[in-house]
């Protein structure tokens, strides 16, 4: 890599999530056989995901086609900008790119290669989301001809970041690199000083272990982390491991979140990856799923005093969880500051 030309070396790096938002990046669900058939009630879900969010700051909508946008713009209101962008699915934390910011506060993207979780799906589409994004800005994309998902990395302050072993050395993403071949390029165009390594992720998890589904900061020194209470569960022993890894640093405040008590299955042989941890950090909200399942308040009330001087919302996402993910998994965020227009190559 040119480390003349990195983020790094320009004085950016990515920020946490609770720094101030410009907007919300999003993409409308579409395709009912995509959806298993699911695809009025995830519209309706996300219908509702999307005008709570708009209420507390802008999102960026991105429809697929004329038809995704007359029934977007037929549900939603507020403010709302639609951007007519070809894509594959709706999970933009994984597909489109990553703002960083510099000491000024201004801001450009990272572009990292997505394929499909390890090609399990079909992506081209979703890869070029990107560079439309740059395109729609005005804004200086940085690419590292590297495969991450934005959900794999967890960005606290500072510097330091999380993400599991499962995910990033997965040998269908970047065969050949090691750890400190992958913390080097995380180091040079995402900022990141101290990446902490954590083991599996859920059962079920398509995206092999993404920490947006297990371990994310409430604050600098705070973080929740999932956990099975019940030891009989496969996701128990993994969990544990996590947080014992979390523990033994010594330099975290660390409160334990419980998994929803009832797992649910698609088609009777795939357990989907319910979770708490897959909130979402918004100006004045925190967007918080809810399963219909006996740990929803639980979760919402260990989540409240963690998040002080925000709101502590919980939503449905019983038909959007089919899918793999939940409301991490469909938003980017865009902090708030000018975009940087240095030139593209």
């Amino acid at each position: 890599m040119n480390e003349t030309l990195t983020p790094r070396a320009l004085g950016f790096a990515m920020p946490p999530e609770w720094a101030p938002h410009a907007a919300t990046w999003m993409a409308w669900p579409y395709d009912d056989e995509k959806w298993l058939g699911y695809l009025e009630p995830v519209r309706q879900e996300f219908a509702l995901l999307v005008n709570t969010l708009a209420r507390f700051e802008p999102v960026h909508l991105v429809v697929h086609d004329e038809e995704s946008e007359r029934d977007a713009q037929s549900r939603l209101t507020g403010q709302i900008h639609f951007h007519r962008i070809p894509h594959d699915d709706v999970w933009l934390r994984d597909s489109g790119g990553i703002f960083v910011a510099n000491a000024a506060g201004a801001l450009a993207l990272v572009n990292w290669e997505f394929n499909g979780w390890g090609g399990k799906y079909p992506a081209e589409q979703d890869n070029q989301v990107p560079r439309q994004m740059a395109r729609l800005l005005g804004a200086r994309l940085f690419s590292p001809g590297l495969v991450l998902e934005g959900g794999s990395l967890e960005v606290g302050a500072a510097g330091v970041a999380l993400t599991t072993r499962q995910c990033l050395l997965s040998p269908t993403r970047n065969p050949g690199l090691h750890e400190e071949d992958l913390e080097a390029y995380l180091h040079d165009y995402l900022g990141i000083r101290h990446l902490i390594w954590l083991g599996e992720g859920l059962e079920g998890d398509h995206t092999d272990g993404h920490i947006d589904t297990l371990t994310r900061f409430t604050s600098p020194t705070t973080l929740v982390t999932s956990v099975a209470e019940d030891p009989a569960d496969p996701n128990h022993r993994p969990l544990q491991e996590n947080l014992e890894i979390l523990r033994s640093l010594g330099s975290f405040c660390i409160v334990e979140l419980p998994l929803p008590r009832n797992p649910r299955w698609l088609e009777a042989h795939t357990r989907l990856p319910l979770t708490y941890a897959n909130f979402y950090i918004a100006n004045g909200v925190v967007l918080v799923p809810q399963y219909g399942d006996p740990n929803d308040e639980r979760a919402l009330e260990i989540l409240r005093p963690l998040f002080p001087g925000r709101s502590v919302l919980g939503l449905p996402s019983q038909a959007l969880i089919t899918g793999g993910g939940s409301f991490h998994c469909v938003t980017q965020q865009q902090p708030i500051g000018p975009i940087w227009k240095g030139e593209n190559p």
